[in-house]
């Protein structure tokens, strides 16, 4: 990484702790302005749930932005042992309705009940998010959405795939530092162009490898490779992360793929 990449990378650090505060008070203000009944199918309904989407996109930008700074750091991020197995099944029971949302099918395989193995969870929902939210985004209605986790020659294989529009040929050079290249931005919301470099890093971060391929017209696979490597009993276990303010993890996470209708109130007890 040069040293304007660097820099814009530690500016966007900076950037979101100043915003985090102003959402905040945005945050309370939107709860005291909008009642918690609103007539359904009313303008009024509709534009509460914009408000909340919006919201919760700059929420996401705000994650983002925060996790910025290590991709100009190459040290190992800390990791406590956890069920993978377990984790992943609770992610994608939270996405499954709002993808289905979408008009997409979201599956899940994975051969085994239980496993350890040593990770960062906060880190690893980001990556998770994004690489969703990227599959949602570039998917037509009808298609499909297929996570897979298997465990074989000393590794962890987390595997997202979609069947959408593919990434063009012409495109790939830049697939990890399009936030350097606005020209290239996907049409909006095409958020901040950071997420598969944030994926990237988080990924090698865990001492692993971050493996892309996708066609035009044909989908995107990516997969996920971490050391299976546990730190050991006796040692503190990371506790399951719980959003500031009691957000809903995946409406989040996938804020910036998602129609305004997974925000309606009546929806907001996925």
């Amino acid at each position: 990484m040069d040293k304007e990449q660097e820099m814009l990378c530690r500016v966007l650090g900076s950037v979101a702790v100043q915003m985090r505060g102003s959402m905040g008070n945005i945050q309370a203000a939107l709860e005291r302005l909008v009642p918690d009944e609103l007539p359904a199918g009313s303008a009024a309904e509709k534009n509460a749930a914009i408000l909340t989407q919006s919201y919760y996109r700059l929420l996401r930008i705000i994650d983002n932005l925060s996790t910025a700074p290590i991709l100009t750091e190459e040290t190992t991020i800390e990791s406590g042992d956890a069920d993978i197995v377990e984790w992943l099944e609770h992610l994608i029971s939270q996405a499954r309705p709002l993808v289905e949302g979408q008009g997409l099918t979201l599956t899940f395989r994975c051969a085994e009940d239980y496993h350890r193995v040593a990770m960062h969870r906060e880190m690893m929902e980001r990556l998770l998010w994004n690489l969703l939210s990227n599959a949602i985004k570039f998917t037509d209605p009808g298609g499909r959405i297929d996570v897979s986790l298997a465990f074989r020659a000393g590794l962890v294989l987390l595997t997202v795939a979609d069947t959408g529009c593919g990434i063009p040929q012409d495109m790939m050079d830049t697939v990890y530092d399009r936030y350097m290249h606005p020209e290239r931005m996907d049409p909006l919301p095409h958020g901040l162009g950071l997420g598969l470099a944030l994926c990237r890093r988080i990924a090698e971060g865990h001492g692993g490898r971050f493996l892309l391929t996708s066609r035009e017209n044909e989908g995107t696979t990516v997969t996920v490779a971490l050391p299976d490597d546990r730190l050991g009993a006796g040692l503190v276990v990371e506790e399951p992360m719980i959003p500031s303010g009691g957000f809903h993890e995946a409406l989040v996470g996938l804020s910036d793929a998602l129609s305004y209708r997974a925000f309606l109130r009546g929806r907001q007890d996925l």
